[in-house]
């Protein structure tokens, strides 16, 4: 689930999903909350073909931040690091 598979697609991965993620939080930090907000509104759209619920998410921004692509500022919002 975390990588696409010949049966399982980019989007439906959380390797898909965290790529979204970085998008949302690019144009400045946000919390978790705000994360899910913004994605809920793009949710099995033509823009993100895929179904992910709340856990997807978080399992998507503990990936990056595993990875070291985003981190936590002085306000305990999401941002990218530098």
């Amino acid at each position: 689930m975390v990588f696409p598979t010949k049966h399982l697609k980019i989007s439906e991965s959380l390797f898909g999903l965290g790529s979204y993620i970085i998008t949302i939080i690019k144009q400045s930090p946000k919390n978790l909350d705000i994360i899910w907000e913004e994605y809920k509104k793009i949710n099995n759209s033509n823009e993100f073909p895929a179904n992910h619920n709340f856990d997807n998410i978080i399992l998507a921004v503990d990936y990056l931040y595993l990875l070291g692509f985003i981190d936590l500022n002085e306000q305990g919002e999401i941002c990218l690091c530098n």
